[in-house]
């Protein structure tokens, strides 16, 4: 029957063609709670740094972003940006504005860049459809696209304001993977070369692109070890690493790393045994089976050997980098705590819990291993990458909770897979051999249940736990009023206000992308992390006393220092409760002048006040947080956050108050200048005083 002149093909193709269009909606609508509910502007830490460079490149042009060198980053050495940072986000966002600007369409730079996660979310989502549809069928690929447009574990990365590099970068693994599955079921060169250029987008995007080139050269090897060797396996396998590896090498931040890095060898290695292979079958059509034998055998010791010595020599002559710090701790989840601590201080590098696997994907996760079961049941070339996806990102996103971003994509996928399989087998008109009869509307009713249940929980998710900005909170009061916290922005622009442009602040490295994007100052470290021991020494004079602590900053050209402090309002993510990484980071470099067990009292408790050890009370983030606090809160008051009482005296004699925000978040202090006569400040203070 034909509906709008349109054959049941047709039909079916629009109707495909709309839902996917509601899909993208929805993906996008849903990511729009943090706008709505507070305004348009730049979340988190890292995102800062990502506006501030997109900014410049939108105002200076690509060539003086490129060879830009920051002066104000890490003072006084400064960062080389266009060769330290991944360009792809900025240089979409730059993309997008200018086009934007050549059709008229007047758009600040800030709301492109706040808008670019949800867009791109709408992509994911029909990325995700299609590798969908690559493995099992257009139902597996729409079940799937909705999922990924709704699923939390996503969206944590996307929502409106969102500007980190995982905004764009989940596109380009899914579109990626895709366009691989397609390579390799064509055989064509010019899909795998397509491929090699997604490829190229995603390293120019996030340093999460090794996980792709490890994962395909891990499913070429499986594949080959399956005897599933085939000309269509080796012509996309050897154009996408031969293209793609000499695109990657553009990017100045990944620069000859693919031919020297342990992290690229497995795609090297992956490259030269399909070579190898390839090779085999062409001999072997043209002598006997006794002589292939032969041949196989010699070959694959000649092979193996020459191979162990060349690997060897490159390693001791120091050609082959070792592995990161990076990577041992996804295999050792105690490594970075006693290797790296710096690592292991940030929360998103933690050791993922259960219930974050719930949380973030509710109902998928029991479809997941159904998804997998299916797989192994058909076993294709794309159900066998599949799997090693499944296994690799399900490790890796228990390891570090950051992964269940990696992880989602395939869930979804799966998931889809699963659900396409139980409509086939339930809600066809001839189920087959081995399907219980159970009537129909009770497995629809089922799966209704089951996706309306994962819909309304990422909706509640996604508003409560993933729409608030970091540098903007609320809180409700006993009658449920909603109120706004804007102390980092008030800290901020007081900053840019009353200070001159040239004066540095010492902060933790936290702050650092929000201070130079916000107060526009010089800082002494920030988000990127690059030198340890510059991290170090902050953490070194914030756990001095406060003689030390003073000389130390005097010798930096420190001016001001800042801390945050949530003890008023109960903010658990301050710098007291950073502190003891503040601590093991200096006691890494600096050993004899900072050490761990000092800051725990004679009971063995990290506490604060007058109960708290001596390093604690006379260490400078110890005295910056709490001086005058009791004043305020009176003499009885406990710390929200520690839930302790607070010390009973806290005076400074080198560093003075010159800011404190309306709810006690964020305090800023002046370095004091030297004494005219040469004296210590505390004796000019006492001096003054008589």
């Amino acid at each position: 029957m034909k509906v709008l002149g349109l054959s049941a093909v047709d039909q079916t193709r629009l109707l495909r063609i709309c839902i996917l269009g509601l899909i993208s909606i929805v993906a996008i609508g849903s990511r729009l709670y943090s706008v709505l509910r507070f305004e348009s502007v730049i979340h988190e830490f890292d995102p800062w740094f990502n506006y501030r460079t997109t900014k410049y490149l939108v105002h200076h042009g690509f060539e003086k972003f490129w060879n830009w060198f920051d002066e104000s980053a890490w003072y006084p050495l400064g960062r080389v940006v266009g060769g330290t940072l991944y360009p792809g986000i900025m240089v979409t966002s730059a993309a997008i504005y200018n086009a934007l600007h050549a059709l008229n369409i007047p758009v600040d730079i800030r709301n492109v860049c706040v808008f670019l996660a949800p867009g791109f979310s709408a992509l994911t989502a029909i990325a995700t459809y299609q590798l969908g549809k690559e493995v099992k069928n257009e139902t597996a690929g729409l079940l799937a696209a909705a999922f990924m447009g709704v699923a939390p574990g996503y969206i944590s990365r996307s929502v409106a304001g969102s500007y980190d590099n995982e905004g764009i970068a989940i596109f380009l693994l899914v579109l990626t993977f895709w366009l691989w599955l397609r390579a390799v079921r064509v055989g064509s060169a010019m899909s795998a070369a397509v491929c090699a250029l997604s490829y190229f987008y995603m390293v120019s995007a996030w340093g999460g692109y090794v996980f792709i080139i490890n994962l395909i050269p891990l499913h070429v090897c499986v594949l080959l070890a399956m005897g599933r060797f085939s000309n269509r396996l080796y012509v996309a396998y050897s154009t996408f690493y031969a293209l793609g590896t000499l695109a990657s090498m553009q990017i100045p931040f990944v620069g000859f790393q693919p031919t020297f890095t342990s992290e690229h060898m497995a795609a090297l290695g992956a490259f030269g045994l399909i070579q190898v292979v390839a090779a085999a079958y062409y001999v072997r059509a043209r002598i006997t089976a006794v002589q292939f034998r032969t041949f196989v055998a010699c070959a694959a010791v000649l092979v193996a050997a020459l191979l162990a010595c060349v690997l060897v020599v490159l390693s001791m002559r120091g050609a082959v980098a070792p592995w990161t710090g990076r990577f041992y701790s996804l295999w050792d989840t105690a490594y970075a705590k006693v290797h790296i601590p710096i690592i292991a201080s940030v929360s998103e590098h933690q050791p993922t819990a259960w219930p974050n696997f719930f949380f973030d994907l509710n109902v998928l996760i029991w479809l997941f291993p159904a998804g997998i079961y299916f797989s192994f049941r058909e076993l294709s070339d794309n159900h066998v990458f599949l799997i090693l996806y499944s296994v690799f990102a399900a490790y890796f996103a228990g390891v570090m909770v950051r992964l269940i971003l990696t992880l989602t994509p395939i869930v979804c996928v799966l998931a889809g897979v699963a659900v396409a399989n139980v409509f086939e087998a339930y809600l066809s008109h001839s189920p087959g051999p081995g399907v219980a009869q159970v009537p129909r509307a009770a497995i629809m009713g089922a799966m209704l249940f089951l996706l309306c249940s994962f819909q309304w929980h990422s909706s509640w998710i996604t508003s409560t736990a993933y729409s608030s900005p970091s540098v903007v909170l609320a809180s409700r009061g006993p009658d449920g009023s909603h109120h706004i916290i804007d102390d980092f922005r008030e800290a901020y622009y007081w900053l840019r206000r009353n200070t001159e442009p040239h004066e540095r602040v010492l902060s933790w490295w936290d702050y650092g992308y929000q201070l130079a994007g916000m107060a526009d100052r010089p800082t002494l470290v920030d988000n990127n992390t690059w030198n340890n021991t510059h991290i170090a020494t902050v953490g070194r004079i914030m756990a001095s006393d406060e003689d030390t602590a003073y000389d130390l900053a005097r010798r930096h050209d420190v001016d001001y220092v800042l801390v945050v402090f949530g003890a008023m309002l109960g903010y658990s993510g301050d710098d007291i409760n950073k502190f003891l990484w503040m601590i093991r980071i200096a006691q890494g470099v600096y050993p004899n002048d900072v050490r761990e067990q000092d800051f725990f009292n004679s009971a063995g408790e990290y506490a604060i006040g007058d109960t708290a050890s001596k390093a604690m009370r006379e260490s400078l983030l110890h005295k910056l947080c709490y001086y005058r606090f009791g004043d305020v809160m009176g003499a009885q008051a406990f710390d929200r956050v520690r839930k302790q009482r607070l010390p009973s005296s806290v005076t400074l004699h080198n560093f003075e108050e010159a800011y404190t925000t309306e709810n006690w978040m964020v305090r800023i202090y002046r370095v004091k200048d030297l004494d005219n006569l040469g004296r210590s400040h505390k004796n000019a203070a006492q001096f003054d005083s008589t």
